[in-house]
């Protein structure tokens, strides 16, 4: 019994004194972890600590570029587009999920942390933490596919309401929506009806101010897929605004459209040329300057809009010329763009901006808007331009390491703030 005793302490012993061969340091662990550069949120690097997040691409073994867009579910899909440097130049690779349109914030980002994970094992299989990681499958799955018995359709309702007051002011919204939509890879069918209301009500000394604007609208989207470039269909609108002095109005724009790129491309890059050609018919609520109460026209339009996302940055630029056949110099010519570019280590740049030529308000009422009309913004007022502008700069240094999230005292300096990046 001694020996065995004696045995078991030996046993013992050794296996306290040699542990740290077994389970290495944290720190050791993380000078060999992965260097990655994405714009991630405190949830990710949380999720996901295994890896270290830099702050400068040129420190990257990889780095991801993250993009979005609405799908036809009325959600969204994410992709994310994995681009390897020094060690790993050539393994590239690209993840994706798409989001269902009552997904929560919680499912959305437990949904990003999981792809980017799977994306991640390449590269990390080549590190030597790669003996530290497990992969599960967690769900039973069934031999077959079962059918969609809504066969891709998908239906939203909306309605929103707003309330705003002080002792002399007082605000009122109202807002709903309907929507229906059904996207597959040959069809994009997107249906919407809308109505709008507002009233402001201002007390000045003894006088009162009232104001009240509502709108009604019905469009419809149908496009048919021919090829990975070219596509055809056409837009019908039904509205009616007070805004426009638009008692009600319908259009319907058939059109043709080319991309440059292939459709697999179409999250990282596209330039999409597009021209329509169609009729619209206008009923006003009073005369208009050029003594109209209703109206028709044939009318057609050229748009352009270029889109590419980079690791240097992204660009989005959109054109859109358009004309009334009867009388050409009833046209709108509108250019808008974004560009965000890094321009070195820590130091990125953003601007956008954009302007239109207008010469084409055939409603616009004759004898112009009151005071209170044009001070609320309740009519459309005649001008031949509108422009707007942005701009903005950002420069980091320091430490090359965005691991630690500490979210104590709130997000003041860095971590803490939950958010969902779209």
């Amino acid at each position: 019994m001694k020996k065995l005793a004696a045995l078991l302490s030996l046993f013992l012993f050794c296996s306290t004194a040699f542990s740290g061969g077994t389970s290495p340091e944290p720190d050791s662990l993380r000078k060999d972890a992965l260097n990655v550069f994405m714009d991630a949120s405190d949830y990710i690097k949380k999720e996901i600590p295994y890896v270290n997040y830099v702050r400068d691409l040129k420190d990257a073994g990889v780095y991801i570029i993250s993009t979005s867009q609405p799908t036809g579910s009325g959600g969204r899909e994410y992709s994310y587009f994995f681009v390897g440097q020094h060690e790993y130049t050539g393994m590239n690779d690209t993840v994706s999920f798409a989001s269902n349109p009552d997904a929560t914030q919680e499912e959305i980002r437990e949904n990003q942390v999981s792809v980017l994970k799977m994306g991640l094992m390449r590269y990390l299989v080549k590190t030597p933490l790669w003996k530290y990681i497990k992969i599960s499958f967690t769900e039973q799955i069934a031999e077959t596919v079962s059918t969609d018995k809504w066969n891709s359709w998908v239906f939203r309702a909306r309605l929103n309401g707003f309330l705003d007051g002080q002792q002399s002011i007082k605000s009122a919204n109202f807002r709903s929506n309907l929507s229906a939509g059904r996207v597959t890879e040959n069809w994009k069918i997107d249906l919407r009806a809308s109505y709008n209301y507002s009233h402001d009500k201002f007390e000045i000394d003894d006088d009162l101010i009232e104001s009240s604007n509502n709108s009604k609208s019905f469009d419809a989207l149908i496009v048919r897929s021919i090829s990975d470039h070219w596509s055809y269909g056409g837009s019908f609108e039904l509205e009616a605004s007070s805004f426009n002095n638009l008692k009600v109005a319908t259009e319907f724009m058939p059109g043709i459209e080319y991309d440059i790129f292939p459709y697999n491309e179409s999250t990282r890059r596209q330039l999409r040329l597009l021209y329509s050609i169609g009729y619209r018919y206008s009923e006003y609520n009073d005369s208009t300057i050029y003594d109209k109460l209703a109206e028709g026209h044939f009318r057609h339009s050229f748009q352009a809009a270029y889109e590419v996302v980079q690791k240097w940055g992204t660009i989005d630029l959109n054109m859109e010329y358009s004309n009334y056949l009867h009388d050409w110099s009833m046209n709108n010519l509108s250019v808008d763009g974004f560009v965000n570019v890094r321009i070195f280590k820590g130091l990125s740049v953003n601007f956008g901006g954009g302007a239109s030529l207008i010469h084409d308000q055939l409603g616009l009422v004759k004898g112009g808007a009151t005071q209170e009309e044009v001070l609320l913004r309740r009519k459309e007022l005649e001008t031949q331009f509108q422009y707007f502008t942005s701009f903005g700069l950002t420069f980091t240094f320091g430490s090359i390491y965005n691991n630690v999230v500490n979210p104590r005292f709130g997000n003041r300096g860095g971590g803490g703030g939950m958010m969902i990046i779209f």
